[in-house]
């Protein structure tokens, strides 16, 4: 179990490597990675399966102990994002596919390696984790409604359709985890170490479908979609951060929301594409998982650096003193 539990940490350690060598691979040698993609959503069900089990009646009692800052990351989460992904598809002209893959990402709740970046980044861990955990809860509405709203321009949306596919692929997987924590919490607890490996295999296999699916579009379009994701995510991130900063929230609080406007559940728009849309419309999300576990750690490696560099001044000062 020891052995499992390094195994896991270091795939999390080292998630930025394996997504980007797996898209890759996926590239260039599409034959061995296509076939995945009728597991597509049973692979994002394990994951949000996973994330039921570590989740606990303590992540939500956040929401009633700072209310204001978990609505306001949740409000950013599901108006900045979707905004900036239509505002970009229409200065850019995006291709159709390209565009309601854009916004369909933009339009998904916050990935849960927010959670691990806002620690990194010195940031509110338990705020973020709050706002993730209720925008999850909120997607099945939310992101079918604003996926409809923004994304119909392009091609027809079914808000229901949307509605059903992240029901069944992130809340029952959720609350079926949340159950089997209850009934076998030991067991669970036991073995929850080993759950990022499975997050990181399952995330690698489907950004390797994704992009295999669609080798053809991609070199046709690859570098567009490569800087439509890039600024996508690095305008979520200052807008997030701007945004807590007007509000006169706390640095850690501005970190938290910083991170969770800026980093999607890239596993979900892509899932979601694939089966509603096409192999081409889920290329930026597959695109979106690498770009933000690059941009995400160097963000929470220099905003660490920032705090270091703060506690060395007064410790300095105590020294000479």
């Amino acid at each position: 179990m020891k052995a499992l539990e390094k195994a896991s940490q270091f795939a999390g350690n080292t998630f930025a490597v394996w997504v980007l060598a797996f898209a890759v691979l996926g590239f260039l040698f599409p034959g061995g990675f296509t076939w995945i993609g009728a597991y597509i959503t049973i692979l994002l069900g394990v994951i949000m399966f996973g994330m039921g089990m570590t989740l606990s009646l303590d992540d939500f009692k956040e929401v009633f102990k700072q209310p204001k800052n978990v609505a306001i990351g949740v409000a950013a989460q599901f108006v900045i994002m979707p905004l900036l992904a239509f505002g970009l598809a229409v200065v850019l002209r995006l291709p159709p596919e390209v565009a309601v893959g854009v916004i369909l990402v933009g339009c998904c709740p916050g990935g849960t390696a927010s959670n691990v970046i806002t620690y990194l980044a010195k940031g509110n861990t338990a705020l973020s984790v709050a706002v993730t955990s209720v925008s999850t809860l909120l997607a099945p509405i939310l992101t079918p409604a604003l996926t409809l709203m923004f994304a119909s321009k392009w091609l027809p949306i079914s808000a229901g359709s949307l509605f059903w596919s992240i029901f069944k692929i992130v809340v029952i997987p959720i609350v079926l985890g949340l159950v089997v924590k209850m009934l076998f919490r030991k067991q669970v607890e036991h073995s929850i170490k080993a759950l990022p490996l499975v997050s990181v295999v399952s995330i690698v296999a489907i950004v390797a479908a994704v992009v295999g699916l669609s080798k053809d579009k991609i070199a046709e379009t690859g570098l567009l979609i490569f800087s439509v994701v890039i600024l996508h995510n690095l305008l979520g991130l200052l807008i997030g951060y701007w945004l807590a900063k007007l509000l006169k929230m706390d640095l850690e609080d501005q970190k938290a929301i910083s991170i969770e406007v800026g980093m999607q559940n890239s596993g979900l728009g892509a899932a979601l594409a694939a089966a509603h849309f096409s192999p081409l419309a889920a290329v930026p999300s597959a695109i979106f998982s690498v770009w933000h576990n690059i941009s995400g750690p160097a963000l929470a490696t220099w905003w660490g650096k920032q705090k270091e560099k703060k506690n060395e001044v007064p410790a300095a000062k105590k020294t000479s003193a």
